[in-house]
C-alpha cells in the first residue's frame, strides 16, 4: 500500500509487467469499477438497463448479462410488492431531477429476498442523448437482520440506521462514464500502478485524507502519500506495518482494515490487484476507503440503547441477566465467589400515588445516583424492574456482602427529596445470596436472593437479610 505528498495511503503491486501507465484506460476503470463493492448501474429514460456492476451477482445470485438480458430490469430485481413503489420513484427522479433515497427489497436467483439502501439519481447532459437513471445501491441484509432483533428488545427504537450514499453515473463514453461514477461515489478509490506512482484518485478519497476538492494527485508517488498520511492517524505504525503486509505479500484481495485518525474518525480500507491486458496480468492496485465513523456511532447507541434502562440509564434486566451467566461462569472456573443482592424500595408507591409519576422518577433517579457513590468499581448495579434493582458483587464472602447491604440500607435511607413542599423518604429492603454457597445456578442465586429480600419485607422492612438456603433448607440472618 502507498500514501502522497499530500494526502492518504495507497497500495500498489509489481504482479504484471514493469512500466507506467500514464492515463487510467479503459480496462482500469473497469477494474476499479468492479472492485466497488456495492451494485452499481445505469438505465436509460424507459427502464432498460444498459450497465451494472459485477457485485450484482453476489447480492442476487444472477449474473450481470442475465440482467441486461430482460427488457425490464425493475421487473426481474425488485420484489412485487416494492415494485409499484419503485416506478413511482424512478419517474419522479426523471421528472423532477431530485435525487431519491430508499431501501428495497431485491428477489434472489433462489427465491430469497435480501434488502438494498438505493440511491437513484437522474444524469444529464449532451453527451448522454436522453436523462438516464444512475442506481447505486449496497446490500443491506445483515444490517436489517440486526435492526429487527433490536426493535424486538428495545420497543421505543424506531429509527433506522443512516443510508450510505454510493453515486455511480454512466455515459456512452465508457471511459467517461466509469471515471464521472467513482467521482461520485462517496467511498474513497485510489489506484497505484507498479511503478508505485498514483494514476486515479476520485474525490471522497481527497475529502478522507484532507487534501483539496482540486488536488491532482496523478503521478505522486506512494512514499509522498504516507509521508502526508501518517501525521494524521492516532496508529501510525500500525497503519504501515498493514500496507507492508499487503504489499509484501501480494494479497489479490486484502482483508477489511480499520484506520483510527486523530481527530476520531474511523475509516476501513480494503485493497485488490487490478488486472488488464489480453494476458491478465496485474497492472497495480486499487484502495477504496470508506468512512464508519457516524454507521459505529449509531451501532454503539443501538447497543447502549439495547442494554440500558433509559430512565436511570442503569443497565436493565437483560444485562442483568448476560453479567450473571457470565460472572457465574467465571466463578465456576476460577473456584470464587459470587455475590447477588435484591433491592426493593420500601414507600416508593405512595410517593407515586400522592405526587405523580414525576415525582416516583426522580426517586428513581435519585437513588441510582446515590448507589452509584456506594459501590465499588467491579460492583454492578442493574434496575430490573419499577422499583427493583439488583447488585451483582464478584469476588466476594458473606462478610464482605453484609457490610455492603449495610451501607446500601443506610444510603437509602439518607436519600431525601421534596415535593410539594414536603420532604420525602424511601427505605430498602434487602437481599442477598453467595453462589455458591446458597445456590449452584443462576436461577436458584436468583430465588435465594428474592427469598431473603422478602424475609425483610415482611420483617419490617429498612433492612437486610442473608439466605442460608441449602439443600431445600430456608432461613437467614438480618440486619
Amino acid at each position: 500500500m502507498t500514501t502522497t505528498g499530500d494526502g492518504p495511503p495507497v497500495g500498489s503491486d509489481a504482479d504484471g509487467a514493469p512500466g507506467r501507465t500514464d492515463q487510467p484506460g479503459l480496462s482500469l476503470l473497469q477494474g476499479i469499477a468492479e472492485g466497488v463493492h456495492g451494485i452499481e448501474a445505469l438505465l436509460d429514460a424507459d427502464g432498460r438497463l444498459l450497465w451494472i456492476s459485477p457485485s450484482i451477482e453476489r447480492v442476487t445470485g444472477r449474473t450481470p448479462a442475465q440482467c441486461l438480458a430482460v427488457s425490464d430490469a425493475i421487473e426481474l430485481l425488485v420484489v412485487d410488492t416494492d415494485r409499484r413503489h419503485c416506478r413511482r420513484l424512478l419517474g419522479e427522479v426523471l421528472r423532477d431531477g431530485v435525487n431519491r433515497d430508499v431501501e428495497l427489497r431485491f428477489s434472489r436467483a433462489d427465491g430469497a429476498v435480501v434488502w438494498v439502501a438505493s440511491h437513484w439519481r437522474r444524469v444529464d447532459g449532451e453527451e448522454y442523448g436522453q436523462p438516464m437513471l444512475q442506481l447505486s445501491a449496497e446490500d443491506i441484509q445483515r444490517r436489517k437482520e440486526t435492526e429487527y432483533k433490536l426493535l424486538e428488545t428495545v420497543a421505543e427504537l424506531r429509527r433506522a440506521q443512516a443510508l450510505r450514499e454510493l453515486y455511480l453515473v454512466r455515459s456512452n463514453d465508457e471511459r467517461q462514464r466509469l471515471a464521472a461514477l467513482l467521482n461520485l461515489i462517496r467511498l474513497g478509490i485510489l489506484f497505484i500502478d507498479n511503478d508505485r506512482r498514483v494514476l486515479y484518485a476520485n474525490r471522497a478519497m481527497l475529502e478522507i485524507w484532507g487534501y483539496p476538492a482540486d488536488a491532482n494527485l496523478v503521478g505522486t508517488r506512494e512514499a509522498v502519500l504516507k509521508e502526508t498520511a501518517l501525521p494524521l492517524l492516532a496508529e501510525p505504525e500500525a497503519f504501515l506495518a498493514h500496507l507492508d503486509h499487503v504489499v509484501a505479500n501480494r494479497l489479490p484481495v486484502s482483508e477489511p482494515f480499520e484506520i483510527r485518525f486523530r481527530d476520531g474518525r474511523v475509516v476501513t480500507d480494503q485493497s485488490a490487484v487490478v488486472v488488464g491486458g489480453q494476458q491478465a496480468h496485474g497492472i497495480g492496485r486499487v484502495w477504496i476507503y470508506e468512512d464508519i465513523t457516524e454507521s459505529r456511532r449509531v451501532s454503539e447507541q443501538l447497543v447502549a440503547m439495547a442494554e440500558r434502562d433509559p430512565l436511570t440509564n442503569l443497565y436493565n434486566r437483560r444485562r442483568f441477566h448476560e453479567e450473571l451467566e457470565r460472572m457465574l461462569a467465571d466463578a465456576a472456573r476460577r473456584g470464587s465467589r459470587v455475590g447477588l443482592v435484591a433491592v426493593d424500595l420500601d414507600g416508593f408507591k405512595p410517593i407515586n400515588d400522592v405526587y405523580g409519576h414525576q415525582a416516583g422518577d426522580a426517586v428513581l433517579v435519585g437513588l441510582a445516583e446515590g448507589v452509584r457513590r456506594i459501590i465499588r468499581r467491579n460492583e454492578m448495579f442493574f434496575r430490573v424492574g419499577g422499583d427493583e434493582f439488583a447488585l451483582l458483587v464478584p469476588e466476594t464472602d458473606t462478610h464482605g456482602l453484609s457490610e455492603l447491604a449495610t451501607r446500601l440500607r443506610e444510603g437509602v435511607a439518607g436519600l431525601e427529596f421534596s415535593f410539594g413542599g414536603r420532604q420525602v423518604s424511601v427505605t430498602a429492603s434487602i437481599g442477598m445470596a453467595v453462589f455458591p454457597d446458597h445456590a449452584d445456578g443462576a436461577e436458584s442465586l436468583m430465588a435465594a436472593a428474592d427469598e431473603a429480600m422478602y424475609r425483610s419485607k415482611s420483617e419490617g422492612r429498612n433492612r437486610w437479610t442473608l439466605s442460608e438456603r441449602r439443600a431445600g433448607e430456608f432461613g437467614g440472618h438480618s440486619g
